[in-house]
């Protein structure tokens, strides 16, 4: 396993980093095989453990600080908060009242007294950047946390993080972690630029397109994996199918599987630190795995770029951060008396 610099914050991280949000009633409920999965991840020389108190309400958290005993000191690990982890409307968010409660929870179920990256792992609007940095940075000085990033944070939200800390003497984010694949690349054009310009690391997810970048689903083909269950739109988008159905025979031509190809496209992006594999069987894991070693040449990589154009994405990403300025009615449209232009 390769290692490269997380940002400039000096750790060395594996080019893979593990997954563990399906570990747990989310995915697999048998902790002794998600153990074994994170057992066999470490002596393979993957030394990068990314998890959240979410996942499957912290029994992900709980798998891994089992996982972990004894063998602590040799990972980097990382973890996030930010999204709901119950009904009761303070128990989610980017607030001071939250994030210090859900650190020492995360904590708790690590069973580890800090983490090495802690994430916001989403957004919050109704929360002041300063007020999530000065709390964050409350948490490395008391020896907590080591280092603090993002995810699927907007470009516009990154750059605004750096200036707020820098005004305000505060820690700043070193990494973020956006989604990233064939089938969405609609990070190369601000994001992953942005993180290089502020010397930010990157750990992108979903390298496999949640799943449709695996070989399984076709155009046309009732899907029945765990993920389409719950994901069915994004199993059936024509878009992204069309695309799949391209990448199958130029994977099939270079003799590889397509999740070595899609998770060796991950990695050959210079803006990318490391990728996350998100294995929910030790068979996932180990077919994964034995595409480390892959390798894309130019040409094939500007095949790909014929197929799904740099910088663009084949369908939404349906489980990603969409902000306020979409999503909310209100702020797009103007009342109906200040519509007309005259």
């Amino acid at each position: 396993m390769k290692y490269r610099t997380l940002g400039r914050t000096g750790i060395q991280v594996s080019t893979y980093c593990l997954g563990t949000m399906m570990f747990g009633s989310m995915g697999n409920s048998d902790h002794d095989e998600s153990i074994r999965i994170i057992h066999e991840a470490l002596d393979a020389g993957i030394n990068f453990v990314d998890t959240a108190d979410v996942y499957s309400l912290g029994e992900s958290e709980e798998i891994v600080g089992k996982a972990l005993k004894g063998r602590r000191d040799d990972i980097v690990l990382a973890s996030k908060a930010s999204l709901p982890m119950s009904d009761d409307p303070n128990h989610r968010g980017n607030s001071r009242r939250w994030l210090t409660t859900a650190v020492e929870n995360s904590l708790r179920r690590l069973q580890t007294d800090h983490l090495d990256l802690y994430q916001i792992h989403r957004p919050d609007p109704t929360t002041d950047l300063e007020e999530t940095l000065s709390t964050l940075s409350d948490l490395i000085r008391s020896g907590k946390v080591r280092a603090i990033g993002t995810s699927s944070f907007l470009g516009s939200d990154i750059v605004e993080a750096q200036w707020v800390a820098e005004r305000r003497g505060l820690e700043r984010f070193r990494t973020e972690q956006p989604p990233y694949s064939i089938i969405n690349r609609s990070i190369e054009r601000e994001v992953l630029p942005v993180c290089r310009q502020y010397g930010m690391g990157t750990l992108v997810w979903s390298p496999l397109g949640q799943g449709l970048l695996t070989g399984r689903f076709r155009k046309g083909r009732q899907s029945d994996s765990h993920r389409s269950s719950f994901m069915p739109d994004h199993f059936e988008a024509d878009r992204k199918l069309d695309v799949v159905e391209q990448l199958i025979p130029l994977a099939d031509k270079a003799g590889l599987p397509m999740t070595h190809l899609a998770m060796a496209f991950a990695v050959a992006h210079p803006g990318v630190t490391s990728a996350i594999i998100g294995p929910r069987t030790m068979e996932q894991f180990d077919d994964l795995l034995a595409g480390a070693d892959v390798t894309l040449d130019d040409d094939l990589l500007d095949r790909i770029d014929a197929i799904a154009p740099p910088g663009t994405d084949a369908g939404p990403n349906e489980v990603t951060y969409v902000p306020p300025a979409v999503t909310t009615v209100s702020l797009r449209r103007r009342p109906v008396d200040e519509r007309s232009a005259a």
